[in-house]
């Protein structure tokens, strides 16, 4: 049985689209937002840290569900509950797109607070919704499982996956990433800024550069790697530049009498 028909139609609207592989409580979309966000965006963390974390993901790539697992935990704990750090999550339909779509759809359909309970479910089950998918009916049963276990009925379940509109949202989202330049996941943007793993002019190895700047750390260019080790010593050394620049005493040369 598939998941429902609307999502499958929802991947028709795809089929233009030019995929690439995948390599606190959450604020009502338009709420409390700062100025590295849109209406559209779902956020956890306080809008008035000094850094705001945007990360593009799919529910169904596996990088994106590895992230999920080895590395947000500790960006959560360490910075985004401590109201250091603001985060916000951009849906793409990376991985498999009948699968990202039916995630995304239970997340919109679940009441907002719970949004990023959803997402952490979907990662968590991303395996074994793929393993199921192997067999007939075997993803449906476990969005459903998923589903129920965040009290939706069977009733509710499938008007959620039959949502045109829930569906358009998603594949709007995407579009519009790809539209910015997002063409693969999980990516970051950091105060605005896109975080890239890349080779410096004569470089041998990969270094972390955001935007325009190779990330130097103690004089030292930080490796591009995703993993919790390397993403603490990134975020401590942002918040020390931005709440170090928030500290400062202004410059009695740019005052004026």
């Amino acid at each position: 049985m598939q998941l429902t028909r609307r999502v499958f139609s929802a991947i028709a609207l795809t089929a233009s689209l030019a995929l690439t592989a995948c390599g606190g409580e959450t604020d009502p979309a338009g709420a409390n937002q700062t100025a590295y966000e849109r209406g559209s965006d779902r956020a956890i963390g306080s809008p008035d840290a000094s850094l705001t974390m945007v990360e593009y993901a799919s529910v169904a790539c596996g990088h994106c569900a590895a992230f999920h697992e080895e590395v947000w935990p500790m960006i959560d704990t360490n910075y985004v509950e401590t109201g250091r750090m603001r985060y916000v999550f951009r849906e793409m339909i990376t991985g498999s797109p009948q699968f990202a779509i039916a995630g995304f759809a239970l997340a919109h359909c679940v009441a907002p607070e719970r949004y990023f309970d959803m997402l952490d479910l979907l990662f968590q089950q991303q395996r074994a919704i793929f393993q199921a998918a192997g067999q007939p009916g075997g993803a449906r049963s476990q969005y459903l499982a998923i589903a129920r276990s965040m009290g939706m009925s069977e009733a509710a379940f499938d008007a959620c996956l039959n949502d045109q509109d829930i569906n358009a949202e998603i594949v709007a989202a995407h579009e519009r990433a790809l539209a910015e330049g997002i063409n693969s996941t999980p990516r970051f943007l950091f105060n605005g800024e896109l975080l890239e793993a890349r080779r410096a002019p004569g470089a041998s190895e990969y270094t972390y550069f955001l935007g325009s700047r190779q990330v130097m750390i103690d004089g030292e260019p930080l490796p591009g790697m995703v993993d919790a080790e390397t993403f603490r010593i990134l975020i401590d050394h942002l918040l020390s530049q931005v709440e170090g620049a928030a500290s400062a005493p202004a410059d009695p040369a740019s005052t004026e009498d």
